[in-house]
């Protein structure tokens, strides 16, 4: 459960980013975790069908996660066409951007929204700055701020591969459907 979480906050905070017109503020910004790749775990090489949904919009996307002790890679597509790759190597974040990529596609946030998901609860709660917490209750993980309001919230849909993400802050939904799972098991 948790890589397919961790995938779909990558790619929600892609495409909601991505979306036309003016991007809104978020409500609060959600703090910066810089985890090691190794801190993980494990290994995952996943592939994600992704359905992002913000207010009316809609869209469908694809990506491939790999992560080991060394690396985090994401290559996100839409429409057959790469729209970003980022490469975390636990001290700097490369990324590649399609020339039609908006600029308010942050890759910081996409690494820091896949490490929400996926990475142990115990490596999360370390990196994160006074005033915020992180907890999971019921099989849903939020990040909370020091009133004890949830901002990002993660928990399986529908059974084994499927993941809902919110993120309240940038007022967006992510929807993951497995198409492969190689690696540990939820």
């Amino acid at each position: 459960m948790r890589r397919l979480i961790a995938l779909a906050c990558v790619c929600l905070s892609l495409v909601a980013c991505a979306a036309r017109g003016p991007v809104a503020q978020p409500a609060v910004v959600l703090p910066r975790l810089h985890l090691a790749p190794a801190a993980l775990g494990r290994e995952i090489s996943e592939q994600q069908q992704l359905t992002f949904k913000r207010g009316t919009q809609q869209r469908e996307l694809d990506a491939l996660l790999e992560v080991d002790a060394h690396e985090v890679r994401l290559l996100v597509q839409a429409m057959g066409r790469s729209g970003v790759k980022l490469v975390w190597d636990g001290q700097s974040l490369a990324e590649q951007r399609a020339p039609w990529l908006p600029p308010a596609v942050r890759g910081e946030r996409v690494l820091d929204d896949l490490q929400f998901a996926l990475w142990p609860l115990d490596a999360i709660r370390a990196a994160l700055p006074q005033g915020w917490r992180v907890d999971e209750v019921d099989g849903e993980r939020r990040l909370l701020d020091a009133q004890g309001k949830p901002w990002l919230l993660a928990r399986e849909d529908g059974g084994f591969g499927n993941v809902r993400l919110d993120n309240l802050s940038e007022g967006y939904e992510l929807d993951v459907r497995s198409l492969s799972l190689q690696g540990e098991a939820p």
